[in-house]
């Protein structure tokens, strides 16, 4: 796609990245065809094609308009565009750029505005786990709407004291402490079964991601800097052999550290190394398997799995939840039609956008309870917290299924 960048955007490292993955564009359409959001509304300007055009207007200086933010705003980044892109354009590098540029130019109103300053700044915050204490405490009496996002009350269980040679920094995540810790102490569970130590350095927080996709760029920076300091140490000195993130959102923010911090001079080569550390946990499945395969004493009935699209789409792994599931005894089962959709939560998507977010939810469950399972898993606390919304069938991290099966040694 030939592309003249408006004067303002020459020269710039947003206009440099910008122009290269426009280039790669030849317009063909393929990506329509797996957009959630194209496929309810069906307005080109809703899917991943027109939203290029209307980023490539306003790089040529075509002044943005309210209607310009708000099909950008639409877009779940859900990446599954890239997956089906014949040609490598790096859409969702793309329209967090032109998300950026736009929301510079067209004030948001009031509400909005606060809104998405709410989000970015609470979610994160060391706050947010006592308000969500409060939440809970409270549940029975919350709105239905907001008690959707409030999960019931949930014991972590115990953390894992034994020290192991082999060692893995975790990222906590800023809310999933708060609202499912189980998540967090059964990822430690299962892998001190298999002989290897979880680490969580206190100083690591939010991966960055709920700023710099509500086009807080410098913020989710920020956030970003500070857990490469907190983690820098050990992996400096080679004390930990993965950085290992059991929620696949932030697993594929901090495997973009290298790409987002490359023109910072103090932190690229040490960002780089970072994302080449960094693994997903359904990335250590195949070793785990034979390892734990006499301890695991699969619980019965089918187990609908939703993979996520920051797992499937975003970091480009697939099949690997099931599969090994499958080996370890699991009759794991993946819906027949739309897997590779999005459910709808994306982030803060489904606060900021519910008239698209819940009808796709909706129509994810209809597909995972035609398999008529007994649990749904997924790997990502937004997917699982969004899908248990709707959902009167138990919605859990994969690895607590896993770790509810372990036998003693």
């Amino acid at each position: 796609m030939q592309t003249e960048l408006a004067p303002e955007f020459q020269g710039t490292a947003d206009g440099r990245e910008a122009e290269a993955i426009l280039r790669k564009c030849v317009h063909c359409g393929f990506c329509t065809a797996t957009c959630p959001t194209y496929q309810l509304l069906g307005d080109e300007l809703d899917g991943p094609r027109g939203r290029i055009y209307l980023i490539k207007q306003v790089l040529e200086g075509k002044e943005p308009t309210r209607s310009t933010q708000l099909h950008l705003d639409r877009c779940l980044t859900c990446r599954n565009c890239e997956t089906t892109c014949p040609s490598g354009v790096q859409y969702g590098h793309l329209v967090d750029i032109g998300r950026k540029i736009v929301d510079q130019k067209v004030p948001r109103p009031p509400v909005e505005s606060a809104t998405r300053w709410l989000l970015k700044e609470a979610l994160p915050s060391p706050l947010f786990g006592p308000a969500m204490k409060l939440g809970q405490s409270v549940r029975g009496l919350l709105p239905e709407k907001l008690r959707a996002k409030v999960p019931a009350r949930q014991d972590a269980g115990a953390w894992p004291t034994r020290s192991h040679a082999r060692k893995v920094l975790m990222l906590a995540g800023c809310v999933q402490p708060s609202m499912m810790p189980n998540i967090n102490s059964a990822t430690a569970r299962v892998l001190d079964a298999a002989g290897i130590e979880t680490v969580i350095a206190s100083e690591a927080g939010c991966c960055g991601a709920v700023k710099f996709h509500l086009n807080d760029h410098e913020g989710g920076k920020a956030h970003m800097r500070a857990n490469i300091d907190a983690w820098w140490p050990m992996v400096e000195r080679d004390a930990v052999e993965a950085i290992v993130m059991n929620a696949s959102g932030c697993g594929v923010t901090v495997r973009e550290y290298g790409h987002l911090l490359r023109d910072e001079p103090a932190y690229a080569l040490k960002a780089a190394r970072i994302s080449a550390l960094t693994r997903d946990l359904s990335e250590l499945l195949p070793e785990l398997v034979p390892v734990l395969k006499d301890r695991v004493k699969a619980s019965p009935g089918v187990v609908a799995y939703h993979p996520p699209c920051t797992l499937q789409h975003g970091q480009k792994l697939r099949n690997g939840v099931e599969v090994n599931l499958r080996a370890l005894g699991f009759d794991v089962q993946v819906a027949k039609s739309e897997a590779h959709l999005c459910c709808g939560s994306a982030g803060t998507y489904s606060v900021l956008q519910p008239e698209l977010a819940y009808p796709l939810r909706d129509r994810k469950l209809g597909h995972l309870n035609q398999l008529q399972p007994s649990t749904i898993v997924s790997a990502n606390i937004g997917c699982i917290t969004h899908l248990q919304s709707g959902s009167a069938t138990p919605v859990k991290h994969w690895v607590e299924l896993l770790d509810a099966a372990l036998r003693p040694s």
